[in-house]
């Protein structure tokens, strides 16, 4: 008999409504649901992937301990406890800095992981925290801290009511929003069209967005800082500048008035290859607006001005009057408020308290960069690391320089994983411990609602039940827990605490919240309200939440950071420095998501995606034909890709896809091992980031050489063969 169950999907940051029908123990469909409050039965490829996850045969189901060169099945009692004995060891003999942490973003689609993982990670005690953060969002994080006093306080456009979108270094169309959670987002531009509003997409690739934009700018890779102050400048200058109703509440806009004016249109035209003109008409269109907000993501954090280039958008939405306004740059009003959990697990506050051992690199929110993380290993002394547990993330593909961390990972003394596949990084452990998949959790948004454009509220309970044999993340990190950190005469009555589970802090989060018991019209929510309706809550649109949401000191809104300030001071003297003549930057894909969705083959059937886009110009210049491959070099190392040519990138620039490379040995993920593309993360740079949050600057990589090799693909030499 076929069963029907209202589920979320968990593979990106949108959470679209599923309905995911089964018979027996197999899925059978998944589809939309539309009467979700958020996805309204949109539906992005990814969430077919759901049963293949499920399914997969190559997804651990029980504990594997290293054995020699291979790994032998465990149980749960032998793993967990060589798990715990050995990173005790570590600790006593080489103090708590001599373990490290990782974790990826994964952690913040999984519920249990948020309530029982992340509390883990601060209770060690150890300074080497990393996580993909510091890959990925580092910098708006670091903005919003030194702004309005939150690491969470992260401004979301408010799409649904915007007159005029400005979008740099994003591709919400691929992403269904990112830090800004909007699933079906052609249907949201389109809406923005339709009623006489502008979508302009500023990249260095014409993306999935810029082709349904209405104007595409291209703009040199790592120069969006450059462009913003040019913008601030004329907005200053012809006296455009708005801050309207929080006009009390902002502090240091004659600072930013006085930083912007050694940057005029004129000066920054040619470091960031957008004309004067355009420069300016951008400007004067963004104020003149009704509505209007500015957006930026992946493109503007993972460079070396990350932290500018964030900052510095977010102060163009406060200067025109866009803060916290309707159609603008606003705060969502979550069910269960994040910021209280992250205040709770010790997440909400902190910048620079301590630096990383090897390089100084600074803390942000307790964790160190994981740019830095191979020099933890890698470097002998006090504070050394010498083991390492991972969840969520699979730091051998997705940091940089993967090649030397992954030569680091195999001198540990002792790593354990927790991760379903033996995959490119837990491949280095000597204990994987594999949790159940995503259609066996429950889930309720606890982290992404905060970067909603809607608010709304739903709970989900799993569609499969786990296995006697099998363990739930939050019953691993609980027996984890339980072992290094509780006090051996209070462990069992610990871990009885523990083993709750995580429903019980969504349900006193949802009581103690906005829409929770205080509430005095509409449904007060808790997890039996939200069971009792599947499909959730639509919770309304944004409003505006300053200045009582603010966590700065004076709660006002820091316009101009010191710290800021002083790094935008010296880009005055790059504006005359020459760019580099080829760079490499990344791309996304609506089938792919980092390097986890490519063992299930409906995600990677199809044309071949792991491919370097090179502009007609440069391919002549380097010789390079389409479909054939080429040799790319760095100063860290060279990888041999196929060639696509495409006008879709600017001159100067080429573009090669995330999360591939799967060709290590010692993996057992059989569907990617035969769509193995490479890995950029060969050839990114671990010493190339952002100087203020330590985020990696995967975009705008100096290529040192590009050439054509002899060899040819074999699909390009079967089209060859056949024309011949």
């Amino acid at each position: 008999m076929v069963e029907r169950h209202i589920a979320t999907c968990t593979l990106c940051e949108a959470a679209c409504g599923i309905v995911v029908e089964t018979e027996a123990d197999r899925v059978v469909s998944i589809r939309g649901d539309d009467e979700d409050p958020a996805s309204r039965g949109y539906l992005c490829p990814k969430a077919h992937a759901m049963g293949e996850l499920h399914h997969d045969p190559d997804r651990l189901r029980t504990p594997l301990i290293r054995d020699g060169s291979g790994f032998r099945e465990a149980s749960w009692d032998e793993a967990l406890r060589i798990a715990i004995e050995g990173f005790a060891r570590i600790r006593r003999d080489h103090g708590k800095d001599a373990m490290a942490v990782y974790y990826g973003n994964p952690t913040a689609h999984n519920l249990g992981l948020l309530t029982h993982g992340l509390p883990l990670t601060r209770l060690l005690g150890t300074k080497n925290v990393c996580s993909a953060s510091s890959t990925d969002q580092a910098p708006q994080m670091l903005a919003a801290e030194k702004m309005f006093g939150h690491v969470g306080m992260v401004p979301i456009p408010d799409v649904d009511r915007t007159d005029y979108f400005l979008i740099v270094g994003a591709n919400p169309l691929v992403s269904n929003g990112s830090l800004m959670n909007a699933p079906d987002m052609k249907r949201r531009i389109r809406a923005i069209r339709e009623r006489g509003g502008k979508v302009v997409v500023i990249d260095p690739r014409r993306t999935e967005t810029a082709e349904v934009a209405d104007e595409h700018v291209f703009v040199r890779p790592g120069t969006d800082a450059f462009l913003v102050l040019a913008m601030l400048h004329v907005i200053f200058e012809e006296r455009l500048e708005r801050v309207g109703r929080l006009r009390d509440h902002v502090a240091g806009l004659e600072r930013l008035r006085a930083l912007s004016r050694a940057f005029a249109p004129s000066r920054v035209a040619e470091r960031t290859g957008v004309s004067a003109e355009t420069i300016a008409r951008l400007a004067r269109a963004f104020s003149a607006a009704r509505t209007s907000v500015a957006y930026g993501r992946i493109g503007t954090c993972t460079q070396e001005h990350g932290t500018l280039a964030s900052w510095l958008l977010v102060a163009l939405n406060v200067v025109c009057g866009r803060l916290d306004e309707v159609g603008g740059a606003m705060f969502a009003t979550p069910a269960v408020d994040p910021m209280e959990v992250l205040r709770i697990v010790g997440m909400s506050k902190g910048y620079d308290r301590w630096r990383s051992r090897v390089r100084g690199l600074p803390e942000l929110m307790g964790e160190i960069p994981v740019a830095t993380l191979a020099d933890e290993i890698e470097t002998s002394g006090p504070g050394q690391v010498r083991a390492l547990l991972t969840f969520a993330g699979n730091p051998a593909l997705s940091a940089p320089n993967g090649p030397r961390l992954e030569r680091a990972l195999a001198t540990l003394e002792h790593v354990v994983c927790v991760d379903a596949f033996l995959n490119e990084t837990t491949r280095h452990a000597h204990v994987i411990l594999p949790p159940v998949s995503p259609l066996q959790r429950a889930h309720y948004d606890l982290a992404l609602h905060v970067f909603s454009v809607r608010n709304a509220a739903k709970y989900v309970p799993p569609v499969f039940p786990r296995g006697e044999n099998e363990r739930h993340d939050w019953e691993i990190m609980a027996h984890l827990t339980a072992g290094l950190v509780v006090p051996r005469g209070l462990r069992r009555a610990s871990l009885a605490a523990l083993l709750r589970g995580p429903d019980a802090v969504v349900d006193a989060g949802l009581r103690a919240g906005p829409y929770g018991l205080s509430r005095r019209d509409g449904p007060r929510l808790s997890l039996k309200v939200l069971r009792d309706h599947p499909h959730g809550f639509d919770l309304g649109p944004l409003e505006p939440r300053l200045p009582s949401r603010l966590y700065t000191r004076d709660r006002k809104v820091d316009l101009a950071p010191e710290l800021f300030v002083r790094e935008a001071r010296a880009l005055e003297a790059r504006l005359s420095e020459a760019a580099p003549s080829l760079v490499l930057i990344g791309r996304r894909h609506l089938r792919s998501n980092n390097s986890w969705l490519h063992n299930a083959s409906k995600m990677v059937k199809g044309p071949r995606r792991c491919t370097l886009l090179v502009h007609p110009d440069d391919a002549r210049t380097h010789g390079l034909r389409d479909g054939y491959e080429a040799e790319l070099r760095t100063r860290v190392g060279r990888i041999v890709v196929p060639v696509e040519i495409s006008d879709e990138v600017m001159r100067g620039v080429v573009s090669l896809p995330h999360g591939w490379g799967h060709t290590r040995e010692g993996t057992r993920m059989s569907v990617a091992s035969e769509h193995a593309g490479v890995s950029v993360n060969d050839v990114t740079d671990e010493t190339f980031l952002d100087r203020l949050s330590g985020n990696a600057g995967f975009s705008g990589v100096p290529i040192l050489s590009l050439r054509s090799c002899p060899e040819v693909d074999s699909d390009a030499r079967a089209a060859a063969s056949s024309m011949a």
